[in-house]
């Protein structure tokens, strides 16, 4: 069957049909979909589970459109709960494992979830934002049991096996995914049963060139747009094998993983590839020969992360941006065709175009906001309209995020809009920085933002988070600063630099640059110095 074909959803279609069922029908029923630590589940049990969980929430009374909130670990639970919950026509609501009681409260009340499906392990937090909430009725509980509470095991044992898929739309509700901007609460992008196909066939098969042998492992989690396309739906569009990882993603534990599993595909972010690089040099023992292609969105891949990967294990990093609007990865380097610090080129099936503030097309080499055309696009947010009427225009996603194109039809990443800064009438890009700070030798992450000096002029101010065995002083930023002078235009050297142990950052793997304008303007405001 050719792409074109693939993608032509017939008017009823339900995507756990094509994701789960169909493998069984066509003969892969006893091959493995899911390794989890010592667990080896086939699509054929993983099938039954699905069922068994849409059959429950059927039991429990759970209509079509309904909303299940899911706050669960990468686990074969997760994806259990997930295809369940759509197979009846419900939607799923992956949710942050990370967050906090006062979260919680918000994702109930804001989704009217009748169901939530919760890990033992986070019925601490979640518990309490129970407390007055107007919607949900059952919880489930995965792990240990929880008083007053359905357990996962006997849930599913007194559910059947058998299970038709609702006859939904490809245009209907399918699952949302929860996304934040710089500021403010997360708000839901909504998505259909037609969606995932879409990133399935044009990036993970267009792209990547995935196949029924490939075996994928992700470190970003389930619960965010990336960590679902990598570790649950390419894998499950083709029959492949995933590698899930209920941790928290640390460098070595990381590289143990693929050690011990041998992924084909791996996915994960710039941040735990320069900390895995940091392992690595220090001499951890690492084998990542299995590994044909790695990935990398969610933050700019910088230049000196990709070459030095490559000339450690002998691998490409793709870098690429998506968002979860989108759904996935959008533009994206191409295997052999890689420009290091370059974003790469759109992904088959979408169309991107650069735009000035008026609206007009910027030339080749200028500035401009990106904007994104394209099948996998959320019709809106929920319950937000104003959002949703500026960001999508019709066909058309509005990214926030800034661009330069080249002749040759690579993309270059120059900030988010709201990033972007003059200095000396003189436009500043925070990640052309950033890309420079991490060339040093003992630099392993740095964020750059705006900041407001007495005089009510802004300069560039850079945090920097420093390798193993470096300390920061007063010399070491002259030098630092003097770096940047030497490779890029010299107004934007950081006139400021702050070292830091960690950069603030999102579930995803973004630098939250709003915390860092606080902290920012906290040192201004007490008068303490910032370098």
């Amino acid at each position: 069957m050719d792409a074109l074909a693939r993608l032509e959803s017939p008017d009823r279609y339900n995507l756990v049909d094509h994701f789960v069922d169909r493998h069984i029908r066509e003969g892969r029923g006893d091959k493995t979909a899911i390794i989890s630590g010592e667990q080896r589940i086939a699509y054929r049990e993983i099938g039954e589970q699905v069922n068994r969980v849409g059959n429950g929430l059927l039991n429990l009374g759970l209509q079509e459109e309904q909303r299940v909130l899911l706050v669960l670990p990468d686990t074969p639970e997760f994806a259990a709960a997930y295809f369940g919950t759509m197979k009846i026509g419900a939607v799923a609501v992956p949710t942050n494992t990370a967050s906090r009681t006062s979260d919680y409260a918000y994702f109930l009340g804001e989704s009217r979830a009748r169901i939530a499906i919760v890990d033992s392990t986070l019925i601490t937090e979640f518990a309490p934002a129970l407390v007055r909430q107007r919607y949900c009725r059952n919880v489930i509980v995965c792990g240990e049991p929880v008083t007053g509470s359905i357990h996962w095991n006997q849930f599913l044992k007194e559910a059947s096996p058998n299970l038709e898929a609702a006859p939904t739309s490809k245009d209907d509700a399918a699952f949302w995914l929860w996304t934040s901007g710089s500021t403010g609460r997360p708000k839901a992008a909504v998505h259909l049963h037609h969606d995932w196909v879409h990133c399935c066939e044009q990036y993970a098969r267009g792209v990547l060139d995935i196949q029924p042998s490939d075996v994928t492992f992700s470190s970003s989690k389930l619960f965010h747009a990336y960590g679902l396309g990598n570790a649950l739906m390419f894998p499950f569009h083709v029959g492949a094998t995933t590698i899930l990882y209920p941790h928290k993603a640390r460098a070595r534990a990381v590289l143990e993983t693929a050690e011990a599993n041998r992924p084909t595909l791996f996915f994960s972010v710039p941040t735990l590839y320069a900390a895995m690089l940091q392992e690595v040099e220090r001499g951890t023992v690492s084998e990542m020969g299995s590994v044909r292609l790695a990935v990398s969105a969610a933050e700019p891949l910088p230049a000196d992360i990709f070459r030095r990967w490559k000339e450690h294990f002998g691998v490409e990093i793709l870098d690429g941006i998506g968002s979860t609007e989108v759904l996935h990865i959008y533009l994206s380097a191409r295997a052999g065709r890689v420009r290091p610090g370059s974003t790469g080129q759109a992904v088959p099936g979408y169309e991107l175009r650069l735009i000035d503030d008026a609206g007009e097309p910027v030339p080749t080499g200028a500035i401009g906001d990106l904007m994104v055309a394209g099948p996998s696009i959320a019709p809106c947010y929920w319950n937000r309209q104003e959002l949703s009427r500026d960001r999508m225009r019709g066909r058309w996603f509005f990214t926030g995020d800034k661009y330069q194109v080249d002749e040759d039809g690579y993309y270059w990443y120059r900030g988010r809009s709201d990033d972007m800064f003059r200095v000396s009438g003189q436009w500043v890009s925070p990640i052309e920085v950033e890309c420079a700070l991490i060339e040093h030798p003992c630099v392993l992450e740095a964020a750059v933002i705006s900041f407001e000096e007495e005089t009510g002029l802004h300069t560039p101010k850079a945090f920097v988070v420093l390798k193993e065995g470096y300390t920061g002083h007063a010399q070491l930023v002259r030098e630092l600063q003097d770096f940047v002078k030497q490779r890029i235009a010299p107004h934007q050297y950081p006139r400021r630099v702050e070292f830091l142990t960690e950069l603030p950052k999102t579930a995803a793997g973004k630098v939250l640059r709003y915390k860092l304008r606080e902290t920012a303007w906290g040192t201004r405001a007490s008068g303490s110095p910032t370098s």
